[in-house]
C-alpha cells in the first residue's frame, strides 16, 4: 500500500512516477523499498489515467458523507432513542448469555461434587 501512496504523492505533486521517485519517497518515510514491487507498480500504472481513476472513486464517498446532513429532523430526533433501545437489547442478550453460562457451570460443578 505504501508504494501506491508514494506513486499518488508523486502524481499529486506533478512529478513523473519513476522507480527513483518512489524509492526516494520510501527512503524518506524510513521504510525499505523492494525494486521488484516498484517495477510492478510502475508497470501496472502505465495504462492507468490516475486523475480519471480518482474522479471515478470520489462519488462513492460523497453520498455517505452527505447522508447525515440530509436526515430529516424527526428521524434525527428518533435516532438517539433507537440507539438506546439497541443498547438495552444488547445488554439483555448479554445477561441471558451469562445466565446460560452460569447454568452450564452449575451442571459441571455437580459432576465434581
Amino acid at each position: 500500500m505504501e508504494y501506491i501512496y508514494a506513486a499518488l504523492l508523486l502524481h499529486n505533486s506533478g512529478k513523473e512516477i519513476t522507480e527513483d521517485g518512489i524509492a526516494a519517497i520510501m527512503k524518506a518515510a524510513g521504510t525499505e523499498s523492494d525494486k521488484g514491487r516498484i517495477k510492478a507498480l510502475i508497470s501496472a500504472l502505465s495504462d492507468v489515467n490516475i486523475d480519471e481513476a480518482m474522479a471515478q472513486a470520489q462519488p462513492a464517498y460523497a453520498p455517505a458523507a452527505m447522508a447525515p446532513a440530509a436526515m430529516p429532523a424527526q428521524a434525527a430526533a428518533e435516532a438517539p432513542e433507537a440507539a438506546a433501545e439497541t443498547k438495552k437489547e444488547e445488554k439483555k442478550k448479554e445477561e441471558e448469555e451469562e445466565k446460560a453460562e452460569e447454568t452450564g457451570m452449575e451442571g459441571l460443578a455437580s459432576l465434581f461434587g
